[in-house]
């Protein structure tokens, strides 16, 4: 019957039984309330599924969870005072205490055994490792014991489980009876190769054993050896039942728990789990089926069943699928229409709460609807009642649960014994006396025997998980809609445009996706007080070629979700026809495509110039492809189109005339896709040879060249026939003889590329062939003055400053061997400038300044400086090697001026250099303090990395924009400059600069101090700021060293703060700011359970997590003798931190995948694996004797 309970299977070992995630609630979003069980299970730690299943044994044992609850603080003392070292505090009990309340009153759908695993002092090691149950039960009640000395509870385990085996020998020859007493708690008996349970016991502690023969007894009364018969005292006077039975399956060393609770105490909903979809009510065995098919019947029974008579509006069509078996939408919404319109129409009995979430019955139809719904619910579920007690002998059976780590679900007594065969096996039973009886006020009412103070405490955090689950619920139901108004757009080229601009023409709009598109039509009419007349909301999108209508919303009492309305969809509003007195095209078959179209372009007397211009036109996607020719005004010709991004020549393709009727999607083409057109009057290589089609665009043999050489001819421009094989030189030649120039340009002239904006390129070597030179056929060339650059050659593009427009390079030819401080020179001399405060830079791939060539001497071929490359011209002298040149400012931070400046006139006090930083503040900075950052720009400073962190500030003080004394380099503080405001806090006078690793554009500021200061490197400066009472905002900063010699503790920060502000270390609260998140961090000395579960990491260290703390952190300080609440947050905060919730919304869908994956572990299936070695099992009890 019992089978092989404990071969080994490594296909069911759980993976949780060794490395694996701790599994933790998410910060950010509430528990999962009950299922329809209305019993709570327990997170699994990532290996306590062996924890879960005998706490949740005893917490259904009523005679122990009254017994636990009936020791009250007197006598186990206060978790609050749990870190006071004088305190007596058991804390084992006190968690096993709200562990039970929890499970009986906290509407979630599991709670963490994380606060008792840490009062047994488990480290996350422990927990992540399984055990045997039996031995934990033995432990545990081992612990409660140690736990319950000198208290009214002391013998609560022996009291309730202990046994007493009472062994008899019985003399054959005097009759004499011995009796030996044995205590227990439990009892192992073997299960292999026997019948049951009963059969088991029996051979264990019931059937006679005989001594005999070899084996004779020694009898007291006899004094000599005699046949006896030994056997246990058989218990009579009481009966048992089972009531729990803890599951195992796996193998001896790992598995999965789950077990299966009788409810004694009725706690739960119980219901097939077969059953679990199917309605409450069998609709074919109702003998009035009006009752069914009147909606209001239904939901007056659904609300009266509920406290108060009031049910959020969402929940109510979940609870009438549960009790009909089939949603609102399927049954009614056709007849009566969506769920909140019927109970708007029905005013008279229900009551809507303003925001339409709530709905509740009115007082005098409750009272009216409270007889018929008596009379009528025997009838609903009197089938439900009937087929119960089909299955249990009495009507108050209690019913039996499936509890597997969080999950709880109903289930048969057949399915009790299905548990004792098999790998997954019944392992440890518990009993209790049949004589036992639960009083009746106990039945299905959980608050029973609870202390006070737990019930207040479940209440409330019954409240705050309401509010959580609202406040996540209308998060989540929330999407943010873009708003496109019509009267701000206009329609050209194929699409929408803002007639101003993108800002003024959109409005954002948070919208909860549950209201209906009618509620979102009647507040956009709210929102915009001048819109006249009918009021069309449509889907729209963006396009290359600019917004597109798509669909036009319809059904008013449709919700947002039911049509589909995502997150940032926009929508344009309108009155449905027309935009500016022009009539819009919509839907997706005419969205507009933005195509880059090719076509030869004609001159001033309307002939063609053989040149290709490109353009853009939008054409709508299901216009015929032909239209092209009438947009470019071309009677007829060729198409040839390229479906890809960038224009390749082997990709272009002919469209047979029989398909010039087909759309341009039919196709294939998209935005981006490129049409090259010729008009059938075009003489040259893109249309028929010998009357067939062509291709592709390779038949272009031909190249372009422009008369540029300031010299007249007879054609601006003409066609030089080429290949790819062709010398640049014989194109040059021949391109002189048909623009009929003078000979001699043959020998002073080049060609040099155009690209599309016009701009001429790099000369191209006269010994190149095209394909060399990396020219395309059909390209256009400039005949211009001057001889190409040889091969030992540099040609070069050079600008002044850093500022550069394109087109207004000059040009230069130099040797490539020159070296950089020549160049300079020649390029000054070109530019009519002198003076040796210049230097040179190459302009990077964004066209912006880049490195300084710093090696003067070094050649330009060395630097890898090549043709075509542009150089700008930087004033400003480059600095020595091993310089640095450094830019000064001067940050002065809001607050008192440094006494050093006091006799000084304020005029004296101005910095002359015009150059002004003002940055804005952090964002959410906790006060306005720092509203304001602003840096003055006092100069340059050329030093040497040698030099020191003083000398540094010494030279500063000699810059002539710094008009007033400061009495030493002591009185100045020293920052890096990052993103335009105080970054690095740079300390040690002494210690040279090329130890900070400052680079070459590091810029630093400097800040006057009231005092000398000289920062050691134990010294960490924070801004504290003191809050003020009453008001949610802080006092100006104050500067504070903190020395961290001793460590980076928070008692010894604590311990400094408090001696500034002259405060009791107990009165006062700090927390750290975190401006990226809106948040502050309270600071306190961590307990000793939270050292012990994570002894491996150097805890209390604010230097690393969750602190990180640095030097100009703000540290935020509360006076609990003026203020005692624990909010450190300002009215800034709160605006950033709803700003942050879409970020939230965007993570969440990652975070639920990882949940459920993490859920998986405890159940899932690993291969076979090597076991590491048996770890011992303990828990920790403090001394309570």
């Amino acid at each position: 019957m019992f089978g092989d309970l404990f071969e080994e299977d490594y296909s069911s070992v759980s993976n949780n039984n060794g490395k694996g995630k701790r599994l933790k609630t998410n910060a950010l979003e509430p528990p999962a309330p009950r299922e329809f069980t209305n019993l709570s299970g327990i997170r699994n730690q990532g290996g306590t599924c062996y924890l879960n299943s005998l706490l949740q044994t005893l917490h259904f044992t009523p005679e122990f969870r009254e017994a636990l609850f009936s020791l009250g603080p007197e006598e186990l003392g206060s978790l609050e005072d749990k870190d006071k070292p004088d305190a007596k505090v058991r804390i084992i009990p006190l968690q096993l205490q709200r562990l039970f309340a929890q499970l009986l009153l906290l509407d979630q759908e599991a709670a963490s055994t994380a606060d008792l695993t840490d009062s047994f002092g488990w480290t996350s090691d422990e927990e992540m490792r399984q055990h045997d149950v039996q031995e934990l039960n033995r432990i545990l009640f081992s612990a409660l014991e140690t736990s319950l000395v000198g208290t009214s509870g002391h013998d609560l385990i022996n009291r309730l489980y202990h046994g007493t085996i009472v062994n008899q020998i019985v003399c054959k020859e005097c009759k004499n009876v011995s009796e030996k007493q044995e205590d227990f708690l439990d009892l192992t008996v073997a299960v292999k190769n026997v019948s049951g349970l009963e059969d088991a016991l029996w051979n264990m502690y019931v059937e006679e054993e005989v001594f005999d023969y070899d084996n004779l007894y020694h009898c007291g009364n006899c004094d000599r050896l005699v046949k006896a018969a030994k056997s246990e005292l058989d218990d009579l006077e009481y009966m048992y039942d089972l009531f729990s039975v803890i599951i195992h399956k796996g193998g001896c060393y790992g598995g999965h728990y789950h077990v299966y609770i009788k409810d004694v105490d009725h706690l739960g909903n119980w219901q097939f789990q077969e059953d679990k979809s199917k309605p409450d009510v069998n609709l074919e065995d109702i003998q009035n089926k009006e009752e069914i098919d009147d909606p209001l019947m239904i939901l007056k029974a659904i609300l009266l069943q509920e406290e108060s008579n009031l049910i959020p509006v969402d929940q109510l069509g979940q609870k009438l699928l549960k009790k009909i078996g089939i949603s609102w939408n399927k049954k009614y919404r056709k007849q009566y229409g969506p769920l909140r319109k019927f109970l708007q129409v029905h005013s008279q009995i229900f009551l809507l709460s303003s925001d339409e979430s709530t709905v509740r019955l009115l007082k005098d139809s409750s009272l009216q609807a409270e007889s018929d719904i008596q009379r009528n619910d025997q009838r609903l579920f009197k089938t439900l009642t009937s087929e119960s007690l089909t299955l249990n002998d009495r009507p108050s059976c209690p019913h039996w649960f499936d509890i597997n780590d969080s999950r709880v679900q109903p289930i048969k007594e057949k399915d009790i014994e299905q548990q004792f065969q098999g790998k997954e096996s019944a392992y440890m039973l518990f009993y209790r006396k049949s004589q036992l009886r639960r009083p009746p006020e106990a039945r299905a009412n959980p608050r029973y025997k609870v202390p006070h103070h737990l019930l207040s405490e479940m209440d409330a955090a019954n409240i705050e998980l309401q509010i959580k689950r609202a406040e996540c619920d209308s998060t989540n139901n929330t999407v943010e809609l873009h708003l496109h108004l019509g009267p701000h757009y206009h329609f050209f080229n194929g699409a929408l445009h803002p007639v101003v601009s993108q800002t003024e023409s959109m409005w954002d709009l948070t919208f909860d996706k549950r209201k209906t598109l009618g509620d979102l039509r009647q507040s956009i009419f709210q929102l915009l007080e001048f819109w006249e007349g009918d009021m069309v909301l449509s889907v729209a999108k963006f396009v290359p070629a600019g917004l597109h209508v798509c669909q036009t919303l319809n059904g008013d009492d449709l919700a947002l979700c039911e049509i589909e309305i995502a997150d940032g969809e926009d929508i344009f509003v309108w009155n449905g026809v027309e935009v500016g007195g022009i009539q819009i095209p919509t839907g997706s078959d005419c969205e507009p495509l933005l195509l880059n179209v090719l076509h030869v372009a004609t001159s001033g007397e309307g002939e063609e110039c053989q040149q290709l211009i490109e353009s853009p036109h939008v054409f709508p996607s299901n216009a015929e492809i032909g239209t092209v020719f009438t947009a470019l005004a071309i009677p007829e010709g060729v198409i040839l189109i390229n479906n890809t991004e960038s224009r390749g020549e082997e990709n272009w393709t002919t469209i047979p005339k029989e398909d010039l009727k087909k759309t341009f999607r039919e196709q294939g083409l998209r935005n981006g896709s490129s049409v090259l057109i010729q008009g059938s009057n075009d003489g040259n290589s893109l249309l028929t040879k010998q009357g067939k089609w062509i291709n592709t665009v390779n038949e272009i043999n031909w190249l372009q060249v422009k008369n540029l050489s300031q010299l007249e001819s007879e054609e601006e421009q003409v066609k030089i026939s080429a290949t790819l094989n062709t010398v640049v030189f014989d194109i040059r030649i021949k391109a002189i003889k048909e623009l009929k120039l003078l000979k001699e340009l043959a020998e002073n002239s080049c060609l040099r590329p155009i690209d599309r904006n016009g701009k001429l390129l790099c000369p191209v070597p006269d010994r190149c062939t095209l394909k060399e030179a990396g020219l395309k056929m059909g390209s256009s060339l400039g005949l211009c003055p001057g001889k190409a650059p040889t091969s030992s050659q540099l040609f070069l593009f050079f600008a002044l400053g850093s500022d550069v427009h394109p087109g207004t390079e000059m040009e230069i030819i130099v040797e490539e061997t020159i070296s950089v401080r020549d160049c300079l020179k020649i390029m000054l001399d070109k530019c009519g400038l002198t003076g040796e405060t210049w230097h040179l830079r190459k302009m990077d791939w964004c066209f912006e300044a880049g490195e300084p060539l710093c090696e003067e001497d070094a050649k330009l071929k060395e630097l890898m400086i090549c043709s075509g490359d542009t150089l700008l011209l930087t004033e400003g002298k480059l600095p020595p090697l091993g310089f640095l040149t450094v830019p000064i400012w001067w940050y002065q931070p809001q607050g008192p001026l440094p006494h050093w400046k006091d006799h000084q006139d304020q005029t004296n006090c101005t910095l002359s250099q015009g150059s002004v930083w003002k940055a804005s503040s952090t964002p959410g900075a906790p006060s306005d303090a720092h509203a304001e950052v602003s840096l003055w720009y006092l100069g340059d400073l050329e030093i040497s990395e040698d030099a020191t962190l003083g000398e540094l500030k010494s030279q500063a003080m000699t810059l002539p924009s710094l008009e007033f004394s400061i009495p030493s380099p002591a009185f100045l503080r020293a920052w890096t400059v990052e993103s335009k405001r105080p970054g690095r806090l740079l300390r040690g006078h002494q210690q040279q600069l090329k130890e900070y690793k400052l680079g070459k554009r590091t810029e630093i500021c400097l800040e006057p101090l009231q005092k000398e200061e000289n920062l050691g490197p134990w010294d960490v400066l924070l801004r504290t700021q003191m809050r003020l009472p009453g008001e949610r905002a802080y006092g100006p900063p104050v500067d504070v060293l903190w020395d961290t010699a001793r460590g980076w503790t928070a008692s010894s920060l604590r311990q400094r703060v408090a001696d500034v502000y002259s405060l009791p270390v107990e009165k006062i609260e700090i927390a750290k700011y975190f401006p990226d998140k809106f948040a502050w961090l309270p600071v306190s000395s961590w307990n000793q359970q939270t050292t012990k579960r994570k002894k491996k990491k150097k805890q209390d260290n604010l230097q690393g997590a969750p602190y990180y703390l640095k030097d100009g952190d703000t540290i935020g300080v509360k006076n609990f003798l003026v203020e005692d609440d624990d909010d450190f947050s300002t009215v800034r905060d709160d605006i950033g931190r709803e700003k942050q919730k879409e970020l939230a919304l965007g993570k969440r869908k990652s975070r639920e995948a990882l949940r459920v994956q993490c859920s998986d572990v405890s159940t899932g299936e690993t291969p076979a694996r090597a076991r590491g070695p048996e770890a011992s099992l303990s828990i920790h009890v403090g001394s309570f004797r």
